[in-house]
């Protein structure tokens, strides 16, 4: 075997590498090259000319804010209602009231945090093993359930979801259903949100027996749709003074058309939109979209869409993904659910939601972390670290 140092093809190729990194560039002249193949090998003798230089910082980069003009504004809306406001609640949340798209904070501080409530549902249902991990002692106590959310895991608000008041279920009446409310307005002191079975003609029935119930806290009642009796469903809304949440699939122009019905009914002030969202791999990219045009056409004058936006960011748990057991390369689900909830919540705040619904402890309280750090209120501790994150038995 030749010897590399006597290596004529070696010689040459070093000769022409150290000519190439001097000059840049190389020129043959009154060359004549006869062979059947020719092959230069360039990388291997880089690897060795090349000097082992490590960074020693960033590279410096002026950052230089984009110019917008934008003339349009989210319209402020309160959520709660404290002992000065004739409620019982021991905070208020004003969400709205941005002028620029979201955490755009070199432009104009955002005007209020967006508000992070957790779900609690009035009977047990089937939740992810991560989840129920949490929750599993108090699932057929809805008012201890809620009590955990804001006492041990620092629930902003709480989103009571009557299920079982669907007729398809156990049709639960309105009578039970606003008692249940009264139960958990007394457990957890935070703002509340009650939302229906989603049969637009129970729902109807029951927002009339909550929205008395709740008389003076100002609820968010979740939803009305285009499917209602929007004159019957708002009536009891506006008379004891609560937010309703306007929801549509997807679709600015529905989105649009319900607020412009709605008008006919309620103050602008008492209503907030959820266009819908999904998790990941389950529709995020279309929830995201809407969501972003809505608030962007919202800044640009529309004034039909210049309503805060609810993101449930709890639905990322609707993709398999999230929970099911799958291929080891995966992560373990019990760290993957609590991921996949966090990154639909991080993206739907990014398109502009103030509201989000969610469902996981650790999701939130990473999301809240986040949101601080951006917003320039943080702790100061570095974002959770997932890898000794406690997430339940």
């Amino acid at each position: 075997m030749t010897n590399d140092k006597g290596d004529p093809v070696k010689k040459l190729g070093d000769s022409l590498m150290k000519k190439l990194l001097e000059y840049g560039e190389i020129e043959l002249e009154d060359v004549t090259i006869d062979v059947e193949e020719l092959e230069i090998g360039i990388l291997p003798t880089l690897r060795r000319v090349l000097p082992k230089v490590k960074p020693t910082e960033l590279a410096k980069v002026e950052f230089t804010p984009p110019k917008m003009e934008f003339v349009g504004k989210v319209i402020e809306v309160k959520l709660g209602a404290v002992a000065g406001d004739s409620g019982t609640r021991d905070r208020s949340h004003v969400i709205g009231g941005e002028t620029v798209p979201a955490f755009y904070t070199f432009k104009d501080p955002m005007p209020h945090p967006p508000v992070m409530a957790m779900d609690v549902f009035d009977m047990k249902i089937s939740l992810p093993r991560a989840v129920k991990s949490h929750f599993k002692d108090v699932m057929e106590d809805p008012p201890e359930w809620a009590k955990r959310c804001v006492e041990k895991y620092g629930a902003e608000m709480i989103n009571l979801h009557l299920i079982s008041t669907d007729p398809s279920i156990k049709n639960t009446s309105p009578q039970d259903a606003a008692k249940l409310v009264e139960e958990v307005l007394q457990a957890a002191k935070v703002p509340l949100c009650v939302g229906g079975s989603g049969d637009p003609v129970k729902d109807v029935e029951v927002f009339e027996k909550v929205a008395e119930a709740g008389e003076g806290e100002r609820l968010l009642i979740n939803s009305v749709n285009l499917d209602m009796d929007l004159e019957r469903a708002t009536k009891p809304i506006k008379e004891h003074g609560h937010v309703a949440i306007a929801f549509t699939q997807m679709d600015l122009g529905k989105a649009r058309e319900l607020n412009r019905r709605l008008y006919y009914y309620l103050p602008k002030d008492q209503i907030i939109m959820d266009t819908n969202c999904a998790g990941i791999g389950y529709g995020l990219e279309y929830g995201f979209t809407i969501a972003e045009r809505a608030r962007l056409a919202a800044l640009m004058g529309d004034q039909e869409l210049q309503h805060p936006i609810v993101s449930g960011a709890s639905n990322a748990w609707a993709a398999r993904e999230a929970w099911l057991e799958m291929d080891p390369s995966w992560g373990p689900r019990e760290l993957r659910g609590p991921l996949w909830e966090t990154m639909t919540a991080l993206s739907m705040l990014l398109a502009g939601a103030d509201y989000l619904m969610m469902l996981h402890p650790t999701s939130m309280s990473a999301t809240k972390e986040i949101v601080g750090y951006l917003l320039g209120s943080g702790t100061g501790k570095k974002i959770p670290d997932w890898t000794s994150a406690k997430l339940g038995g």
